[in-house]
């Protein structure tokens, strides 16, 4: 048989290396195999994984290449395993699946098919991003794999600061392990436990005791928090972690904030092999968009391929007959204060100018001023009409979860809402701050909870007191927003959620309204590939779309 090329194990089994090929037969593997440069030549090389020998496999059936007795052997085990890990996978994901494990509950608490099915997936696998919609009980399914899976302990937690108490509640609630909660960024003599609770912040100091592989599994909840990768000292730290631990679970409905490049930074904590190395990734997924910003070129493939490699399982409420009333998301346009805007038209107007005709540094700089400059200004300017909407809501007999972003609208809430005794719930609050903020709310001493539209992902137990969410400010990020949502929009809801968007018709309201439902296509098609609309164009940058819009305002008064 014709022989259309050579290709075989590097030395250290590693990578394919495919050391000759005809030229139409180059053509054809860069077209198949993205990851290869398109300028490249011989030799190639591609990863020696259970994917790729898989797909190689299927190439060379059409295009033979020369291959050793034992490469070939190497290659066919390869495709095998492929074999047998998704009909493995498929068994289990079936409805009728009965899980033949058991897991040591506290009397009273049980783990539910799909939360078995995931920890199941997790046994086999190693490597899992659950990405369950919000409210589908994410916490109690990783409390349920250390439980059921012996080589998972001592198990290592890494989660937002204000989450670091529920994880324990939650865990010693559910089952008889025993969990500390890391004190200081820094290590010290650790006391006997099964689970150890890391804030993120603390984790940088921790990379030398992660690297004695002393954790077995790692659960990092809400690792989108990571998406800048491992250049800081949080994500080093993790890093080191995540190398040193057998089993790794990702816990997030919302992997991606803003640009999904971000999937990538994310899967390196949780599985580093499933997207390649960065140029593989960068050429076979992204178009870059500009100021070292990525676009994903195919969400909805992506979301599948990641499914497809079951390193990422996602099942909404519907599928598993939890189906809740659809959240009613209404968009109000608020009167606001026009002084206010009016009185910074001018400088904005300059830094919208300086912006497109500075040096790059300048550039860069004065459209962030401008950003954080007109996002508080359009706050303020809105804050009383806001305060006024949230009373109503609370003399209708509602308890309202009110989202802002700045302390000086906070501060305008709090005047105009002081005789209703609001609990603050944001990023100036400690730890136990927060708590008491939330039972202040939980027991009705209060009917307005005012949080920090990052300060909340992952919080637990407002939807047992209230169905009613008010965004007074906006993010660019709709991955906030929806984690916001979730804090009511989760399991033990008994009504309707409502969540209202109050905007203006000036300031940065209406550019930051047109981003996010670019981002939000962007991100919903990669986490549901099955749902949702085609992105219709690119996301240029959120700061140019302010830019302009100030740019046309001097266009029109000219």
């Amino acid at each position: 048989m014709r022989a259309y090329g050579s290709v075989s194990l590097s030395p250290d089994q590693t990578e394919w290396i495919i050391t000759r090929a005809e030229p139409h037969i180059s053509i054809r593997l860069k077209q198949i195999f993205p990851s290869i440069p398109k300028a490249a030549v011989p030799p190639y090389r591609l990863p020696h994984s259970i994917v790729t020998d898989t797909d190689l496999d299927w190439f060379m059936q059409r295009y033979p290449l020369e291959i050793s007795e034992a490469d070939k052997g190497a290659l066919t085990l390869g495709c095998e395993s492929l074999r047998q890990r998704q009909a493995e996978m498929e068994r289990i994901l079936t409805p009728d699946y009965a899980p033949t494990g058991g897991a040591a509950l506290r009397e009273g608490q049980q783990l539910r098919l799909y939360q078995w099915q995931a920890i199941e997936v997790l046994r086999r696998r190693g490597r899992l991003l659950l990405g369950d919609e919000g409210g589908l009980g994410k916490t109690y399914t990783a409390a349920g794999f250390m439980v059921a899976e012996p080589g998972a302990l001592p198990a290592a937690v890494v989660c937002d600061a204000h989450m670091q108490r529920q994880w324990k509640e939650k865990i010693e609630a559910f089952t008889h392990l025993r969990v500390h909660l890391i004190k200081k960024a820094r290590p010290y003599s650790l006391p006997q436990a099964d689970v150890y609770v890391f804030r993120i912040s603390q984790v940088g100091g921790w990379a030398d005791i992660f690297a004695t592989g002393f954790f077995k599994s790692v659960t990092y909840d809400e690792p989108q928090s990571l998406r800048t990768g491992a250049g800081t000292a949080k994500g080093a730290a993790c890093k080191v972690l995540s190398a040193n631990t057998n089993y790794h679970l990702g816990l997030t409905a919302t992997p991606i904030y803003n640009y999904g490049d971000e999937m990538w930074h994310v899967m390196q904590f949780i599985d580093d092999t499933a997207l390649g190395q960065w140029p593989e990734f960068e050429r076979e997924w992204c178009d870059a968009i500009g100021n070292g910003k990525y676009r994903i070129k195919d969400p909805k493939a992506l979301g599948t391929y990641l499914r497809e490699q079951y390193v990422m399982l996602r099942r909404l409420k519907g599928d598993v007959g939890q189906q809740l009333p659809r959240v009613s998301r209404v968009v109000e346009h608020i009167d606001y204060d026009e002084k206010a805007v009016s009185a910074v038209e001018d400088l904005a107007r300059a830094l919208a100018i300086k912006a497109t005709t500075a040096s790059f540094v300048e550039r860069g700089n004065a459209a962030r001023e401008l950003d954080i400059m007109m996002r508080q200004t359009t706050g303020v300017a809105k804050a009383k009409t806001v305060a006024a909407f949230a009373r109503m809501m609370v003399e209708a007999g509602e308890a309202v979860v009110l989202w802002g972003w700045h302390r000086d609208v906070y501060d305008i809430w709090n005047d105009e809402l002081a005789d209703l005794n609001p609990a603050m719930y944001t990023g100036s609050e400690s730890a136990s701050r927060k708590e008491t903020a939330k039972a202040r709310f939980l027991s009705g001493e209060t009917n307005v909870l005012i949080m920090s539209l990052r300060s909340g992902a992952g919080v637990d137990g407002l939807q047992h007191r209230c169905a009613t969410g008010i965004f007074g400010e906006l993010d660019w990020s709709p991955g906030i927003h929806q984690q916001c949502v979730w804090r009511l929009d989760r399991e033990g809801q008994q009504s309707p959620v409502t969540v209202f968007f109050l905007v203006t018709d000036d300031g940065s309201d209406p550019p930051m309204m047109d981003v996010l439902g670019i981002k939000a296509s962007e991100a919903q098609n990669i986490v549901d590939p099955h749902l949702g609309v085609e992105i219709k164009e690119n996301d240029t940058g959120h700061l140019r779309k302010l830019v302009e819009r100030y740019l046309e305002r001097k266009a029109g008064a000219a």
